[in-house]
């Protein structure tokens, strides 16, 4: 499974991700407004890696790895999974991406969501997808905005106490939106 952009390359995982992951897992910054927004471990982020291969198996969708076209690097990921860390959600699918700090701010996060969003309305069949992010985070807050999405509510993860806000798009909505 792979898809192309304009600058960028999503694919599925290879095993030679893993240490460009850990490093992207391992940064303050970036995991600040993830979970409870600790980092993660090594042998955390190899697990998230084998739970992202295995949706792929099981459910025809995940995250895709997000490379660089021009280099080749590994900037982390987007793509298609199960909420369940929010059950009032369910049944849902999530979009959801998380980028290394030095590939902020260049649009890779809309561009390559984007193309995830395309996925899941045109390959994966989906009708409805969402996205969720911490209320202070404005910058997938944008990303959400950019994509098309309109909030549908504020709520609170159950794990962690922690204030989110649900995004989400129809696919008459992409459609409209990006020219279906």
């Amino acid at each position: 499974m792979m898809r192309r952009t304009g600058r960028l390359v999503l694919r599925r995982w290879r095993e030679e991700d893993l240490e460009a992951l850990v490093a992207i897992h391992g940064d303050p910054e970036v995991m600040r407004f993830i979970g409870d927004g600790s980092v993660r471990t090594g042998e955390q982020t190899a697990d998230a890696l084998a739970f992202m291969e295995r949706e792929w198996d099981e459910r025809g969708f995940g995250m895709f790895a997000v490379e660089l076209c021009e280099t080749g690097e590994l900037a982390g990921w987007t793509g298609l999974t199960i909420p369940g860390f929010l059950p009032e959600l369910l049944p849902a699918v999530e979009i959801g991406w998380r980028l290394g700090r030095r590939f902020w701010g260049r649009g890779i996060a809309t561009e390559a969501a984007g193309e995830a969003l395309r996925f899941g309305f045109t390959e994966a069949g989906l009708e409805r997808i969402v996205s969720v992010c911490h209320v202070d985070n404005h910058a997938s807050a944008r990303v959400m905005t950019k994509l098309g999405m309109r909030q549908e509510r504020e709520t609170v993860v159950p794990a962690n106490g922690r204030p989110v806000r649900v995004m989400a798009i129809t696919r008459g909505e992409f459609d409209a939106v990006h020219g279906g």
